[in-house]
């Protein structure tokens, strides 16, 4: 079974569960609190460990969550680390939080500029997508100077790029696709 296919199941099921028992906010908020945990370095090495047994790395998870998460979440944990699936836990959390999100019906949004944009340039453009896609907008915003100028924007698998670094390596394309004749 490939990665992707772990993560959507353990989270599909933990989804459906908080759905159920209509606690999926509170669930949402421990796997935010989990994705969160799982971006340190240390973090990563740990769940990745195979010298670690398993039940140290339960008493763990239950040591640093504790009490902060729903039950449902911690025996989720449970289960994933005692299946030696715990490497997943980071993928889990992330696909459980999109599909919330997914359900809740709002958009993820990146908008990727040069510099930062005003307060009322994002203010247009989320409700510029939220007019477009029938949709609350959630817009996260990068800073990228490399783009040079203009603005790369995603909309779940849409992709607009209009920056100039892409303008200039299309015409570095063409003139290097032209040939250059002399007289």
């Amino acid at each position: 079974m490939n990665d992707s296919k772990i993560s959507v199941r353990y989270s599909r099921a933990l989804f459906q569960s908080a759905l159920e028992k209509k606690i999926l906010d509170k669930v949402n908020q421990d796997m935010i609190f989990i994705s969160e945990i799982c971006k340190f370095p240390e973090t990563k090495e740990f769940l990745q460990s195979p010298i670690i047994v398993p039940s140290k790395k339960e008493a763990v998870f239950h040591k640093i969550l504790g009490d902060n998460v729903e039950k449902i979440t911690l025996s989720l944990i449970d289960l994933i680390v005692k299946n030696g699936r715990e490497s997943f836990i980071p993928a889990i959390a992330r696909v459980f939080i999109h599909e919330t999100k997914k359900y809740k019906g709002i958009t993820e949004s990146v908008l990727t500029t040069a510099v930062k944009v005003d307060e009322k340039v994002k203010k247009q453009i989320t409700d510029l997508i939220s007019d477009v896609f029938k949709t609350k907008v959630e817009l996260k915003e990068i800073v990228d100077p490399e783009i040079v100028g203009g603005f790369i924007l995603q909309i779940d698998d849409n992709y607009i790029d209009a920056s100039i670094k892409n303008k200039l390596r299309k015409i570095r394309k063409e003139l290097k696709g032209s040939v250059i004749t002399s007289r």
